[in-house]
């Protein structure tokens, strides 16, 4: 190809002989190499060992007599059991709002420069991260044995008024408390490890702009550091979603302690475990979605191309069937050369 000097026109150079695009090669050409695919033998033999193991689980799902699916059918869906999965999910959403503000606050008493404020969050979490969930929900529950009456009143002086602690704290109030307490501690080091996790040259700029102390947690750290914070407090909702289960030692009427009572009358241990197991997966699905679209709400500010939702992928999907689909109904017409304009 080339520009002539007068006209400016192209023109092209002819091809030396024997090395156009279907010449043949020449003596000195590479020989033709065939390309052979790599061969994953050992991943092929995991995934059929993984096939045939999954497919024999399933097969005894469908065919071994003691899963008792009618029984299951008779009770996933009946009403004492979903008054359970109820109860379950309010202690579950009780003590994950008050552990998590509970945790909050003594996670920025530990980052404080008070050494008495320190000192008291970090006793704190020592303690309850010590005691066993199921020792701390028995001691409230017998808080009356150590307390018979709670009151208000001067600190080491009279007191004004006071309650009786059984008509106080109830046993959904002492479940509460108990889960409360336990998830304050835990909850306390995901937030200050992801208040850590926050470059400190943030707190700088907006103390250097006359931004408000309070201001800077509330709309510079604490939105950033939900990015290191989400996914470890998703997995500890989950986790508390079924510790619930402790509280049957309490006799209050969550899932397990319902399915224990059921199965006690009518001796379908079997599947009555399976209805609890399957009310448990649901509920951490539900959960796990949740924490997911979390995750991408606060990430937006440092991943400006996320990727795509299951949804959006099964949406793409889709729309490449229907266009794929469209395109071969579309009739072909035959190619027709151009006539030269005289």
């Amino acid at each position: 190809m080339g520009l002539t000097p007068e006209t400016g026109a192209t023109t092209r150079r002819p091809s030396a002989p024997g090395t156009g695009p279907g010449a043949p090669p020449g003596p000195g050409d590479p020989p033709s190499l065939t390309v052979v695919p790599v061969r994953h033998y050992a991943r092929w033999v995991a995934a059929t060992a993984v096939i045939v193991l999954v497919a024999q689980f399933a097969h005894g799902l469908a065919t071994n007599p003691v899963w008792e699916w009618g029984v299951f059918r008779e009770y996933v869906l009946s009403e004492t059991i979903v008054r359970a999965v109820w109860v379950t999910l309010q202690l579950t959403a009780y003590a994950t709002v008050l552990g998590f503000l509970l945790g909050t606050v003594l996670a920025f008493m530990r980052l404080s420069s008070s050494p008495v404020l320190q000192t008291v969050a970090w006793t704190y979490i020592w303690v309850f991260r010590s005691i066993p969930m199921i020792v701390q929900l028995v001691f409230w529950f017998n808080l009356s044995a150590l307390y018979e009456r709670l009151g208000v009143g001067i600190p080491f002086g009279p007191v004004f008024w006071s309650v009786d602690s059984n008509n106080l704290i109830g046993t959904i109030g002492a479940a509460v408390i108990g889960l409360t307490l336990h998830q304050a501690a835990y909850a306390a080091e995901i937030v200050r490890g992801g208040v850590i996790a926050v470059d400190h040259g943030q707190l700088e700029a907006a103390a250097a702009l006359g931004i408000p102390r309070l201001r800077q947690i509330r709309r510079i750290v604490l939105p950033q550091a939900m990015r290191a914070i989400l996914p470890t407090a998703g997995n500890e909702i989950v986790g508390l979603l079924k510790g619930t289960s402790v509280v049957y030692v309490m006799a209050i009427g969550e899932l397990f302690y319902q399915v224990q009572v059921v199965y006690g009358r009518n001796g379908r241990v079997i599947p009555l475990l399976l209805v609890a197991t399957a009310w448990y997966v649901v509920l951490t699905s539900l959960l796990s979605v949740g924490q997911y679209y979390m995750e991408r709400r606060f990430a937006r500010g440092a991943d400006r191309t996320p990727p795509p939702t299951p949804v959006q992928r099964a949406r793409r999907f889709v729309r490449a069937l229907r266009t794929g689909a469209a395109r071969r109904d579309q009739p072909v017409i035959p190619h027709q050369p151009l006539r030269e304009s005289r």
